[in-house]
């Protein structure tokens, strides 16, 4: 992790639960962070939770204004770009279509074309996710050589994403006569859990909501699988992957996905009892029978591709990551410091990473 002291990073999406761990994470690391991004999306927030603004200078802007985007990045002249601003939902993306795609399409275009006026950038990592895939309800998991698609504007919008991402990388990064190479690649990841998310309509944010309201939660699809992991394992991937397109570039300038292993793509039945059952008292649910917009009922991840060439896999699995994620909101409820125990948290997953890389 060396590697990460002094280097220029230009982060968007910091405000965000994902992207707040991120800036925490990297600023921990050494980097000098700037972070590009709207509002804390939530109150409360982790942004604010845990002091964020102390790890990175912190840009309040919106990916669509590109001119201020290429301002920003031009004043900044990062070496490194790292993207997860995004709508980020799937059930909003059913009430605001458009900009969904504004954001999350339109959005990414901005952040490349931006890319391109800074000759410092060396790599370039455009978070998607793993609903970018044309899901047919396979028991298959995902590779990154399949269709990309997506049934709702959320799941389309960054299928849209990866090939905005595609045909940058081909147009303006790869010249192979002699011309600016810059390292893009971008990274799908599973469903992410962790401490500091209150966003909506997510299971577990959801939960810790109905418990402080002394209610059960209500789940609408139950038997739904998906590839939970905890929020640090993929953003310990776009630390691996940064780094080397920053030293290699073209041979790891393609799509990643950065899930789970195979055994903890879980259905949400399985999540919300163990998650139950860690908590205690005052933690129950019930399924919610009401009718609701599609959502798919499989998905999952091959991470083959990460494991063989990156030499990356996940740290912690299913079990570890809802201990640390009950903890965190633990600590919410009874006025801890979120930031230092957001750090301790790091650093028991530093460690926990450095005992499995002995191990191999």
């Amino acid at each position: 992790m060396r590697f990460w002291s002094g280097k220029r990073v230009f982060l968007t999406g910091h405000t965000g639960f994902k992207g707040g761990w991120f800036a925490l994470w990297l600023g921990e690391l050494g980097a000098e962070v700037t972070g590009y991004s709207l509002e804390p999306p939530t109150n409360p927030s982790f942004f604010e939770l845990a002091r964020i603004a102390d790890s990175c200078r912190s840009l309040l802007a919106d990916v669509r204004d590109i001119r201020r985007l290429e301002q920003a990045m031009a004043a900044v002249r990062p070496e490194i770009v790292f993207h997860l601003a995004a709508q980020s939902l799937v059930r909003e993306s059913y009430v605001d279509p458009v900009g969904t795609y504004a954001t999350n399409v339109l959005g990414t275009a901005n952040v490349l074309e931006a890319v391109r006026r800074v000759p410092e950038v060396k790599a370039v990592v455009i978070v998607t996710s793993d609903k970018c895939y044309e899901n047919r309800e396979s028991t298959l998991a995902f590779r990154e050589s399949d269709r990309l698609g997506g049934h709702d504007p959320y799941s389309n919008s960054k299928a849209c994403a990866e090939l905005v991402t595609q045909a940058f990388r081909d147009s303006f990064f790869a010249d192979k006569d002699g011309g600016r190479t810059v390292g893009v690649a971008s990274a799908r990841a599973g469903n992410v859990i962790g401490g500091g998310d209150w966003a909506k309509d997510r299971l577990l944010p959801d939960y810790v909501r109905a418990i402080v309201a002394g209610r059960p939660v209500r789940i609408r699809r139950p038997d739904a699988v998906r590839p939970w992991q905890h929020v640090l394992d993929p953003l310990s991937g776009y630390l691996q992957l940064g780094e080397r397109l920053f030293d290699e570039g073209a041979p790891w300038a393609q799509g990643w996905n950065f899930g789970p292993d195979e055994g903890d793509a879980r259905n949400v039945r399985w999540v919300v009892d163990e998650f139950t059952r860690l908590w205690g008292a005052g933690a129950r649910w019930e399924i919610d029978a009401a009718a609701h917009p599609h959502e798919a009922g499989m998905l999952r991840l091959d991470i083959s591709e990460a494991r063989e060439r990156l030499g990356w896999r996940p740290t912690w699995d299913i079990g570890k990551a809802l201990e640390h994620t009950v903890a965190w909101y633990r600590g919410y409820a009874t006025g801890a410091d979120l930031r230092a125990l957001s750090l301790a948290q790091i650093d028991e997953f530093e460690t926990a990473t450095k005992v499995l890389e002995h191990a191999k």
